[in-house]
């Protein structure tokens, strides 16, 4: 019998691990945690604000880039607290979907800088890099998946191993080997 609660578990820690960043490990939305959560917003809201005066001093695309930039910094810093608020797999990699596009918001911006077949080929790039991104969050979601099933999988042939060697047994060290293998397996 597979277990939502390990299955979570698991994932919260495989996401943890794998994903640079995103070190959260809360298994509720706690008042703690929307305290936390409110905060991130709001920094990011002022770190927004001192960012995008610092671009009121430029003019033409050195100015786009830099709001472009603000922009994209105040996104990350929201999906990242979006992810560790929601602490979900789904979370982690919307939130990583989030930061890709906007890094390609900022490339497309400073593409605009350049004209004709460079242009062409910096959003090319752009667009290349917010697929590989937007892939990659899938991709590493669905190995985590693997590995959660994988490990449930483990579980169950090892709690079978352990079961069959209670069989040897009778009366009561049977049914206190039944028992021990229950609890360390999670039945």
């Amino acid at each position: 019998m597979k277990t939502n609660t390990l299955k979570n578990i698991i994932a919260t820690l495989l996401i943890g691990t794998a994903t640079i960043g995103y070190s959260t490990f809360a298994s509720a939305a706690t008042d703690e945690a929307k305290a936390t959560y409110k905060a991130a917003k709001e920094s990011a809201a002022a770190d927004y604000k001192v960012a995008r005066e610092k671009c009121n001093a430029l003019a033409g695309n050195p100015k786009d880039v830099c709001v472009a930039e603000a922009e994209s910094m105040q996104k990350h810093t929201k999906a990242e607290a979006e992810a560790n608020y929601k602490n979900t797999m789904s979370a982690r990699t919307d939130a990583r979907k989030a930061m890709a596009n906007a890094d390609y918001d900022v490339a497309k911006t400073k593409c605009n800088s350049k004209t004709g077949n460079e242009k062409d080929v910096c959003i090319k790039e752009a667009k290349a890099a917010l697929v590989a991104a937007k892939a990659d969050a899938t991709a590493d979601k669905k190995v985590v998946a693997a590995r959660v099933d994988a490990r449930e999988d483990k579980v169950d042939a090892n709690y079978k191993v352990a079961i069959e060697k209670c069989e040897a047994l009778a009366g009561a060290s049977k049914d206190t080997c039944v028992a021990t293998a229950k609890k360390q397996f999670g039945k």
